[in-house]
């Protein structure tokens, strides 16, 4: 027999018109609650009645939900914009919880914006260069003390526009404080008045064409091809000769009237993204600085640039040039009978790097040009990255935190039809809408902030408002931020059940605590990282700052353009030396500190020259004064005596040199240079560069003059010995303004770039611990709202504020904790990597990572014991009057 199945569900044409009407968002479960709908009404009113019944919920019922299948332009917008009016009740009725996701999501979108701006910056170095096949030649030494450098001998232009057809053109820049490069003293030739300038260099007239310099005046082809000329930049030119030509005008440096330089030109202003930074330029035609300086192999002072034809193959060409050193340096050598020979056959080579890598990408070969650091692009870049990532977690955290008051809504929703994609588009709706108005705040922090960002960084930074992709760039970032930001928890919300919140199975949000937990965790993680960084940098700043030097830096007075002084050199400073807040006075070019002479040369045992290789090490001039004045100590022999004739030929050496050419006793040892010198004394070592590297040897020679004079003061009225050094200073030169430095400031600036690191790192630091800590604020806050009745019922039965406080921050701490444990050995790691670059440095201790430790918890427990302890305090009666 035959059995028929009784029709209990709604007939086929009503369901497909119930799906159709949905746009196929129907999910099964509203379905089945349509059909048991059906099923009750059916029973009741039959099966016409509960058809037609069924029809009208259908029109009536879900009519708002409903999306159709061919909407309109204007039924998109209408959702769009009930979206929008949902997103902003949203936020108006959670107005703390909003402040802190605008709050903490601007801060990170505000740094990230800054730290763009830099990398922007740094990366953009000499980028006009990067399709011209422009170069800089540099020595490559791959031995076991390998290292690379980038001076070369005066003829270097020369062979390499002879000797290879690959170079189209080739020119020689002088970086280095030598002769007149550096600083000077300048003045109009119909002027009176000295002014300091700084920014000199000496160049070929070949390098502006190389370079393409514009020229403001004169052209590149001829501005520095006469001897004497001289080319100013735009600023300098309108300084000095304002509102006129200054092509033929006669200038004078350091008052040497026999010695006038005419302008051959003016050049644009260096753009402040060029590794090059000049005011004036020197010409090279015609120089020769010494009898057979500009043929011989002796004495590396230039720089060589290049441009190199255009279907150049560079790895061919640098191996070619190692035929430059066959031709030429082995064969100096060998000429002088150097034992060096071997070595440099086996270890010398030459290479090209393209202008546009010099800046990031040549650090450690001594160029005397600024430079930035890849490394530090990678980690700030982190870091921005980083902090994003913590304000968007705040964002996830508060989300999911506050699900329980989005729980019943989506349950409504479902219930009457709601797809869940038409609940994902709300929420990333309103996590858009939260991105957009976070960006407009970040905006107007970063114009806030950023003069105090640039004098961190030591940059010239703006926002770049007339560029073209600025404004599609912030849409195209707040767009991603949003829906990074926003996605999971738009998933995480919109995938609760109907049946399960109707019933309140759904957590109130405290219990699914364990990926947000886990975000807490990656917050305060990075933020210790950071701190233990800071304490760590500051430590070795102050350790550079303090530590034993090998000389006094204190209460050391540079009084600079000295050497104008010409034969009153010895007068003015033994008048100096009559004051009586003055201990003592030397006057050199040579001083322990960056923006002094420096002068290497190769030294032999005498009569070894041909037998023994040369021990490198710098070669000074000093008077007998130079070290009484820095309170040097000897540790063997004694100090000059320009009294003693025989002091001409006397040299003193730092320990370095003494054990570099293996003295037991140093003192009446002979050694020379190609002038033999008998060694009278021996000084204790002491840092004359930064303390990444060791002591390099040192010797210092008598000698007279010198740019700087430097005077060691009684006084600790600076103000008083200022202005009686300065009243000796006019009687000698009434035309030459007075100026002056501090040896340990311009000692502290040799290390500017550690202590702008350290200062960058804080105020990360800062940023990241702000951010995590709104977020903490707000969780803590949420935490004490759900727990509020259970947190009455124990103050009914006797709890005391500080168990209260206990329950409530406990969960917290041990988090915070569990973030030290894993930052402790990241930041250990870290930091030990950065300290490698110092020879000279601390040795992280225990201690740090305590007092790092120690923080995060302090600031953790200052975030939350507000909302703790307001909790504990309040009435509990008020809280359970509803129960």
């Amino acid at each position: 027999m035959r059995h028929t199945k009784q029709k209990d569900s709604p007939p086929k044409w009503v369901v497909r018109f119930f799906r159709w009407y949905c746009n196929d968002h129907l999910s099964e479960a509203v379905l089945g609650d349509m059909i048991e709908f059906y099923k009750r009404r059916k029973q009741k009113l039959g099966n016409r009645k509960a058809d037609l019944l069924f029809l009208w919920n259908v029109l009536c019922f879900l009519q708002p939900f409903a999306i159709k299948r061919k909407s309109s332009p204007q039924n998109h917008f209408a959702m769009f914009e009930n979206y929008l009016k949902i997103a902003w009740r949203s936020m108006s009725r959670q107005k703390m919880y909003t402040a802190i996701k605008v709050g903490g999501f601007a801060i990170g979108l505000a740094t990230c914006i800054l730290i763009f701006l830099f990398i922007r910056n740094e990366i953009s170095y000499d980028k006009q260069y990067a399709s011209q096949s422009i170069y800089r030649l540099y020595n490559d030494w791959r031995g076991p003390d390998g290292g690379q450098w980038t001076s070369f001998p005066a003829n270097i232009h020369t062979i390499l526009k002879n000797d290879y057809a690959e170079v189209e053109k080739a020119g020689r820049l002088i970086p280095y404080k030598w002769f007149n490069a550096g600083s000077n003293l300048i003045r109009r030739d119909d002027r009176a008045d000295n002014t300091y300038e700084e920014g000199f260099a000496y160049a070929d007239n070949e390098l502006l064409e190389i370079l393409n310099i514009p020229m403001a005046y004169g052209s590149q082809s001829n501005a520095l091809a006469k001897p004497s000329s001289i080319v100013l930049s735009k600023k300098m030119a309108d300084k000095y000769f304002p509102n006129e030509d200054p092509v033929g005008k006669i200038i004078i440096l350091n008052e040497e009237k026999t010695k006038p330089f005419v302008v051959g030109g003016v050049m644009n202003d260096f753009p402040t993204n060029s590794h090059i930074h000049y005011e004036f330029l020197i010409t090279l035609t015609n120089v020769e600085f010494w009898p057979g300086e500009q043929t011989s192999w002796c004495c590396w002072n230039y720089n060589a640039y290049i441009k190199l034809r255009p279907d150049t193959n560079i790895p061919s060409f640098e191996k070619k040039l190692t035929s430059m050193r066959e031709t030429y340096l082995v064969s100096h050598l060998e000429k002088m009978g150097d034992q060096s020979v071997a070595d440099v056959k086996k270890y010398h080579f030459f290479g090209v790097q393209p202008v546009e890598d010099i800046y990031l990408k040549s650090g450690k070969m001594g160029d005397e040009q600024q430079h930035g650091d890849m490394r530090y692009i990678w980690l700030f870049g982190g870091i921005a990255v980083f902090i994003l990532l913590l304000a968007c977690i705040n964002f996830i955290n508060l989300s999911t935190a506050k699900s329980a008051n989005r729980a019943k809504e989506v349950g409504l929703r479902k219930v009457v039809g709601s797809a869940r994609s038409f609940l994902v588009r709300q929420f990333l709706t309103e996590s858009l809408v939260y991105s957009f108005v976070s960006f407009a705040l970040a905006l107007v922090l970063v114009i806030l902030v950023m003069p105090f960002f640039n004098s961190l960084s030591g940059k010239q930074l703006s926002v770049p408002w007339t560029t073209w992709w600025l404004l599609p760039l912030l849409g195209a970032g707040a767009i991603m931020a949003g829906v990074i930001a926003g996605i999971y928890p738009a998933f995480y919300l919109s995938a609760f059940k109907p049946v399960d919140v109707l019933k309140g199975s759904v957590s109130r949000g405290s219990k699914s605590s364990t990926m947000r937990s886990a975000m807490v965790i990656f917050q305060f993680t990075t933020s210790i990282i950071l701190i233990i960084g800071t304490f760590i940098i500051y430590e070795q700043m102050n350790f550079i700052l303090h530590s034993k030097l090998g000389f006094s830096k204190e209460q050391v007075i540079m009084i600079q353009g000295a050497s104008t002084l010409e034969r009153q050199h010895d007068a003015f400073k033994n008048e100096l030396k009559q004051l009586a807040e003055v201990e003592n006075a030397t006057s050199n070019n040579y001083l322990p500190v960056y923006g002094t002479n420096r002068d290497q040369n190769g030294f032999w045992k005498e009569g070894k020259q041909k037998i023994d290789k040369p021990v490198y090490g710098q070669f000074w001039y000093v008077d007998e004064d130079y070290i009484p004045t820095l309170r040097m100590k000897l540790v063997e022999g004694r100090n000059f005596n320009e009294k003693l004739k025989s002091d001409s030929a006397a040299i003193i050496i730092n320990q370095a040199l003494a054990r570099a050419m293996g003295y037991k006793k140093s003192v009446g040892e002979r050694m020379g240079n190609g002038r033999t010198y008998n060694v009278i004394g021996v000084v204790e070592d002491f840092h004359f560069d930064t303390m990444k590297g060791e002591i390099r040897p040192l010797c210092m020679v008598m000698g007279k003059g010198g740019d700087i004079v430097s005077v060691k003061v009684k006084s600790k009225n600076v103000a008083s010995v200022l202005s009686s050094i300065n009243k000796v200073w006019d009687k000698f030169m009434p035309h030459q303004p007075f100026r002056y430095t501090f040896l340990d400031e311009s000692y502290a600036r040799m290390y500017d770039d550690v202590d702008r690191t350290g200062r960058l790192f804080a105020s990360f630091a800062g940023l990241a611990i702000i951010v995590a800590c709104l977020g903490l604020f707000a969780l803590s806050a949420f935490m004490v709202e759900q727990r509020s009745k259970e947190i009455s019922i124990r103050l009914v039965m006797g709890a005391s504020v500080r168990n209260i406080f206990r329950l409530l921050t406990q969960n917290f701490v041990k988090l915070v904790l569990v973030s030290f444990v894993i930052a402790a050995p990241i930041s250990w790691i870290m930091m030990n990597k950065w300290l490698e670059d110092y020879k000279y440095k601390i040795t992280i201790t225990l201690d740090v990572f305590i007092a790092a430790g120690v923080t995060a918890v302090f600031i953790a427990l200052l975030t939350i014991s507000y909302q703790s302890i307001s909790a504990a305090l309040a009435n509990p009666a008020n809280r359970l009057r509803s129960e």
